[in-house]
């Protein structure tokens, strides 16, 4: 019988990321569903198990390296390598205020979730993705890190400026393609997803799509195939400027 292959999700209790983790769930991967909070992620996990899905609640705060190194090791002690990791744990703080304006430990603790978080996940599970036969790692990133896109007064983003956050995108999108050319030669591709405006708590529930139509860039760069694009950054409809 073909071992199913493992999925790791972090922030995966609520939001894009629940429904990231049914949806990887539920074409066949056993999914670690990585959140900060015992409760809420035991029951976001217990959620899923009842849908019939194989999924499990870790333990990961990704601004805490302790909490990380921990959760690479109970992965590690269950599974002999990691065919998928997304990195999928986001905030937003106070993130519409202008530049001038915003704080500069709003901007820190942001950039402590959405850049150094998944710089230190990828680093402490990438023993267990090289052991994967052809590992996948999907960054979730966002439109407004598109420095293309902020400047073209053809897109939504051009009236956007949410520097704490969008900025945060924008190095998170670099990470993306650093890790992706150091990991290109062991068969790992790496890709940024931008899942559009979605409506969580992230931005209010403001956001026009759901959590279902955000699901689907990553779903798809989650599981390329060998032909599939490396270090790309991609939204629905293709290609994103950088």
């Amino acid at each position: 019988m073909m071992k199913s292959k493992t999925a790791m999700v972090t922030g995966a209790n609520k939001g894009i990321g629940h429904e990231i983790a049914r949806r990887l769930a539920t074409t066949g991967f056993k999914v670690w569903l990585g959140a900060r909070n015992a409760e809420r992620g035991m029951a976001a996990a217990q959620e899923l198990r009842a849908e019939g899905l194989e999924v499990q609640w870790l333990e990961l705060d990704v601004t805490q390296d302790e909490s990380v190194a921990a959760a690479a090791k109970t992965v590690g002690a269950e599974s002999a390598c990691l065919d998928v990791l997304v990195n999928n744990a986001g905030v937003a703080i106070n993130y519409e205020l202008p530049p001038s304006q915003q704080h500069i430990a709003d901007v820190m603790a942001t950039y402590d979730v959405n850049v150094f978080g998944p710089i230190r996940v990828t680093q402490a599970f990438l023993p267990l993705l090289l052991a994967a036969p052809a590992a996948r790692i999907v960054m979730v990133s966002s439109s407004t890190g598109s420095i293309g896109r902020a400047l073209d007064s053809a897109t939504p983003n051009h009236s956007v400026n949410l520097m704490g956050y969008g900025s945060s995108k924008t190095a998170l999108n670099a990470i993306t393609v650093a890790f992706a050319r150091e990991l290109a030669p062991q068969g790992i591709k790496i890709n940024a997803a931008a899942p559009g405006y979605t409506a969580t708590d992230l931005n209010g529930f403001k956001g026009h799509r759901t959590v279902q139509q955000a699901a689907e860039i990553v779903i798809r760069l989650a599981t390329l195939d060998a032909d599939g694009p490396n270090a790309g950054y991609f939204n629905d409809d293709g290609p994103l400027p950088w």
